[in-house]
């Protein structure tokens, strides 16, 4: 634990009282290191930032800390650096232990329609829960990563109508095709949507037939994405077929449950609905099966929520994009009326081309496949420059590694609240902030250390500024970790990561480490063997390959 961490248990540890953690900032350049802002304090102690600003100085010394003054509002943190990057070189040697938490987790993320290979837009919740799929198993949570995969619904039933009629045997390659063909066909026919209910409603009463041909179809797609989205380093624990909580009786059970609440009613077309006016005001009315009495997702849903709830007990999560917001909390309040906890939900928003927000329905889409291919034929163009005697095999094998690390951190580094702009000459470069740079720049550390292994090293010999400042951003790794992990956040890390980038490559240029001798090299051989320590655990966090060499 660092200085970061130190400072926030002594701030809290002090008179002072807490609702959550003190934030940590910079300060000015010469007024110290870190920096506590007291004006939150303000007004539930009923005195002024800049008295407990000196009230706070004047009582707490935090490890690693040579003095603390009050300025104005704020108290001010000078590091003895010396012993400060002893533990942190100490404790990230050989990797650093993230434990920052114990217990279970769970996390749906991804769950599309099965019924095409995924877009770009789609990655980006594959991309973000699966990082924070990561950042839970770095705290030590044993997390578990569910797929929901949608094979029940009217957009599956519409490709199974589709298939049936027009070929036996078709490929994943061809469902994308098919299914927008059946979307165009659907729309200048209204009257094909009888008998796609037809199909869905023999499906849920489990026809054979029907179930063999629904299956086939799922089956071929859910085998298709998943092996696109492994080259991405996405992955799943299970994957949860909606037909087994019909089949199975949970969804019955959850229409019971909720029946029993008396806020369930029937409406004019004949459809099951529940009020949900005591907790939520807009859009209070969720319709859960349709007037022929066949469920609705909504219904399986709160099912497949309730079967969550009894798998973990701390950290369940969910990963959905923002037009999902009003549905989500509709579920929540359905699940509430059952006395039952919701997921915690991370929504995020769209990746967009120039042409504006993609599409599957209208096929106005950038296939993840397509650009991981186009990205390692771009990456590939590199190393044929860089390290023309190497395999064919062993470039390509690199090339792809970079292409999923610009894709990935492309997404990554945006809050999930932004829109991304997705730009494939941006996210390829090896200079600035993307993928590639990260690897790019832990294969240059990793190289030093290389011609010459750390040994034994006196951190009183660590002087220049250029140290000083790598040291500081190595310092606030565990608190933005923290973070990270407690607000499910991974884009904290990316940016992170990008600084941290940013602080070796200004120490690399102007700091001689090879060059240099004696217990002043040592001590610089150090401060690279931390720095390739942290921003390999960043990488794994966020999905990407740490490469040795580019």
């Amino acid at each position: 634990m660092y200085s970061h961490e130190k400072i926030r248990d002594a701030i809290q540890k002090s008179l002072i009282p807490f609702d959550e953690d003190p934030v940590i900032e910079e300060p000015p350049e010469g007024m110290g290191d870190f920096a506590f802002p007291c004006f939150n304090l303000s007004k539930k102690t009923r005195k002024s930032p800049v008295a407990i600003a000196n009230e706070i100085a004047g009582k707490i010394r935090p490890s690693y800390v040579e003095r603390t003054e009050a300025k104005g509002p704020y108290v001010n943190f000078f590091v003895d650096w010396a012993p400060l990057f002893k533990a942190i070189h100490s404790e990230c040697k050989g990797g650093f232990s993230g434990k920052l938490g114990n217990g279970t987790a769970l996390i749906e993320h991804t769950s599309i329609n099965p019924n095409a290979s995924p877009h770009v837009g789609r990655a980006r919740n594959a991309i973000i829960g699966d990082s924070i799929a990561r950042l839970l198993r770095y705290a030590g949570y044993q997390t578990e990563v569910h797929y929901f995969v949608n094979d029940v619904g009217k957009q599956i039933a519409l490709l199974v109508y589709e298939c049936g009629r027009r070929r036996a045997d078709f490929s994943f390659g061809d469902l994308l095709g098919i299914y927008i063909d059946a979307s165009r066909e659907l729309e200048n026919d209204p009257t094909l949507e009888k008998e796609i209910f037809e199909l869905l409603k023999k499906f849920e009463n489990g026809d054979s037939e029907t179930v063999e041909k629904f299956r086939k179809v799922v089956d071929v797609c859910v085998s298709g994405q998943s092996k696109i989205l492994k080259k991405i380093g996405a992955s799943y624990d299970f994957f949860d077929y909606e037909s087994a909580y019909l089949q199975g009786g949970e969804v019955k059970k959850a229409l019971l449950a909720l029946e029993k609440t008396g806020k369930v009613f029937v409406d004019e077309e004949g459809r099951k609905v529940i009020d949900l006016r005591d907790y939520m005001k807009e859009s209070p009315y969720l319709v859960i099966t349709r007037s022929d009495g066949t469920s609705l997702y909504p219904l399986r849903d709160i099912a497949y929520s309730i079967y969550k709830i009894g798998k973990v007990k701390d950290s369940n999560v969910l990963v959905l994009g923002e037009d999902q917001k009003l549905y989500f909390q509709q579920i929540a309040s359905a699940m509430r009326l059952l006395g039952a906890e919701p997921p915690k939900v991370v929504h995020y928003s769209f990746v967009l081309l120039p042409t504006g927000k993609m599409s599957t329905r209208k096929g106005e889409v950038v296939l993840l496949e397509d650009f991981l291919s186009e990205a390692a034929e771009e990456a590939k163009k590199g190393i044929d420059e860089r390290h023309s005697e190497l395999p064919e095999e062993e470039k390509s094998k690199r090339a792809a590694s970079i292409a999923a690390a610009a894709v990935r951190y492309s997404i990554v580094k945006v809050g999930p609240e932004k829109n991304v702009m997705f730009s494939m000459k941006d996210a390829i470069r090896l200079e600035g902030d993307t993928g590639p740079y990260l690897q790019y720049t832990y294969a240059r550390a990793l190289s030093i250390l290389a011609k010459e292994k750390p040994g034994p090293f006196d951190a009183s010999f660590i002087r220049d500024e250029r140290e000083i400042s790598l040291i500081r951003q190595l310092a606030k790794f565990p608190g933005v970790a923290k973070d990270s992990i407690r607000e499910f956040r991974p884009h904290y890390v990316a940016v992170y990561s990008y600084d941290l980038c940013e602080k070796f490559n200004s120490f690399y240029q102007s700091v001689r480490v090879l060059q240099s001798q004696g217990p002043e090299k040592m001590a610089r051989l150090a401060i690279v063997e931390s720095f390739c320590s942290i921003l390999k655990d960043c990488l794994l966090i966020l999905g990407i390959d740490a490469m040795e060499e580019m």
